[in-house]
């Protein structure tokens, strides 16, 4: 795997790692409120879907390293493609900002994956 993809695929990894704490850990913090936006009161309403959001986000991680560890491209193209069409839900549902946040990252890394 060429060091561009392995890097990308990293990148989406921290990306995924980081969503977790926030939506997990961070939801009705000021960290938390200011990067998703939204009330303190909200965030209180609604802080066990966050989590369980954040959750599903760890899993993703979780897919990608596996692929990254095993080398096993086929994992990594599955979990990337799982990113990606998270992101554009995502953009469409919630806010544009996940496209770039979620789903281009993915789609870059997973251009990098198949061009090897």
């Amino acid at each position: 795997m060429s060091i561009f993809a392995s890097i990308a695929v990293a990148l989406v990894v921290l990306i995924h790692l980081y969503i977790l704490v926030l939506e997990m850990f961070l939801w009705d913090k000021p960290t938390g409120l200011k990067a998703f936006g939204i009330s303190k009161e909200f965030a209180v309403a609604s802080k066990v879907l966050a989590a369980n959001q954040g959750l599903y986000n760890g899993f993703l991680a979780a897919g990608l390293l596996w692929g990254m560890i095993t080398g096993d491209i086929h994992v990594q193209v599955f979990f990337l493609i799982c990113v990606a069409i998270a992101g554009v839900y995502g953009a469409f549902t919630a806010s544009k900002k996940i496209l770039w946040i979620q789903a281009i990252p993915a789609l870059i890394a997973l251009l990098l994956v198949t061009l090897m």
